[in-house]
């Protein structure tokens, strides 16, 4: 049986997610290696919750450390069908403040080198990525801000940068002039990950700065920003929660299918330890 059906990642300041009752925690085990860090079980609006720390709790790893085949893996593993992930962001736009909140739907590859595949070795998948957000989710996080009182802005692109340093003034420059809205270090692994899981997905971003292209820039100080992301993580635990309501129990959506028409390899060229590394993304589809 499932030990849960709602994964949450937190991000940039949310370590932790208040409000989760008969907490344990479990450490699993991937193919790919350990996740960011134990995940906390339990209760939430009498849905069964699984919340994961992206960077470990003290924030121990860095954007372009994180395993992020091992997290999504793992959700997988526990059985978790919906993932909300939150995510600290700058912004691009004028109109995006910071205390707002964004609910993307697209995002912008700006990474080098990092793995956002579970399919190597022996087993190549296409899935569709035009729309990498599940529809389902961003709705439910759209009612549940609204319901908060908060203000979230719905669409736009999260551009996904390499880190761990901010943009240089060009670079921000170049993104808004692309029409990029918001800029973060995370989300976009996740999402190309759990689509191949089959896992439906949605980011919140958390705005908690102008990036680098604001002329006010320079006058933001750390702690300013460190006050913006302490009462975002407030407000983000607030819409996590409300948001369990509106999530239906059973998936309508084209996620749960996504693997039906993406594996290209004959599957009788598939090595059996491919199959065995696998079988819990692919299994069904190879019977």
């Amino acid at each position: 049986m499932a030990q849960a059906e709602i994964g949450i990642i937190g991000g940039s300041g949310l370590y932790e997610m208040a409000g989760l009752t008969r907490v344990r925690e479990v450490r699993v085990a991937t193919p790919f290696g350990k996740p960011s860090d134990a995940f906390r079980l339990g209760l939430m609006e009498g849905r069964r919750v699984a919340f994961l720390a992206r960077h470990g709790r003290g924030h121990v790893i860095s954007p372009s450390e994180i395993n992020f085949r091992a997290n999504i893996y793992a959700m997988k593993k526990l059985g978790v069908e919906r993932i909300l992930s939150v995510s600290a962001v700058g912004s691009l736009r004028e109109d995006f403040r910071p205390m707002d909140m964004v609910l993307p739907s697209q995002f912008f590859d700006r990474t080098r080198g990092r793995i956002s595949t579970f399919f190597d070795r022996g087993v190549v998948v296409h899935i569709g990525f035009s729309d990498p957000m599940c529809p389902t989710v961003v709705e439910a996080l759209a009612k549940a801000s609204a319901e908060a009182g908060i203000n979230v802005h719905q669409g736009g692109t999260y551009v996904c940068m390499e880190g761990p340093a901010f943009s240089t003034k060009a670079e921000s420059n170049a993104y808004r002039a692309w029409g990029m809205d918001v800029i973060g270090m995370t989300n976009l692994q996740e999402a190309k990950l759990a689509r191949e899981a089959e896992i439906c997905y949605a980011t919140l971003a958390m705005v908690t700065d102008y990036d680098c292209w604001h002329p006010e820039h320079e006058a933001v100080t750390v702690s300013q920003i460190i006050e913006y992301l302490n009462r975002n993580v407030e407000n983000a635990q607030t819409i996590l929660r409300a948001t369990l309501n509106y999530l239906p129990k059973v998936r309508h959506c084209k996620c749960p299918s996504a693997l039906a028409h993406a594996i290209l390899t004959d599957r009788r060229k598939i090595p059996p330890q491919a199959k065995k590394r696998l079988n819990l993304l692919i299994g069904k589809y190879l019977k």
